[in-house]
């Protein structure tokens, strides 16, 4: 069973060789993929989600920084040893859609302002750390270097 989702055809082709490496550890050549995927297509699949699988979780093991943008707010995420801490930088003036150019302009111009709200908190992770992170990414969220969470985090703090 899959503990997260399977890559889509495009990830599958831009790791065709970490593929190809993984399908070598399962002592699986090229000829008996092919021959694997015409007889037993559901042994095939089950090859696909527990690759799929292995790639998450070095993904998610890596994860340090998530953010999801959405109109009028930024949800920041900063992944910690045991919990998630949140910044969320929110909009409260008409017409400011700050997932375009124009807005983001406008929300790096007025961060300061009255127009421009924050809240912090932070959450234990379950006993799943991964599946925790996975649940934010499947929620819009993208993993990335961090910048606008350490930018906000020196105004919040």
């Amino acid at each position: 069973m899959m503990k997260y989702s399977r890559l889509s055809k495009e990830q599958f082709e831009e790791l065709h060789q970490e593929f190809i490496n993984f399908l070598a550890t399962q002592s699986i050549t090229a000829k008996e993929w092919k021959e694997l995927k015409k007889i037993h297509p559901e042994a095939a699949e089950e090859e696909l989600d527990i690759f799929s699988d292995l790639i998450w979780e070095g993904v998610l093991n890596n994860a340090t920084y998530l953010e999801n943008i959405s109109p009028q707010q930024l949800f920041l995420f900063k992944v910690e040893e045991k919990e998630m801490k949140l910044i969320v930088v929110k909009t409260t003036k008409k017409g400011i859609d700050i997932t375009t150019t124009e807005g983001y302009q406008w929300l790096q111009k007025n961060f300061a302002s009255d127009d421009v709200e924050f809240f912090t908190s932070s959450k234990l992770f379950s006993v799943d750390k991964n599946k925790d992170i996975f649940s934010i990414i499947k929620q819009g969220a993208v993993i990335t270097k961090g910048a606008l969470y350490n930018f906000f985090d020196g105004i919040v703090n």
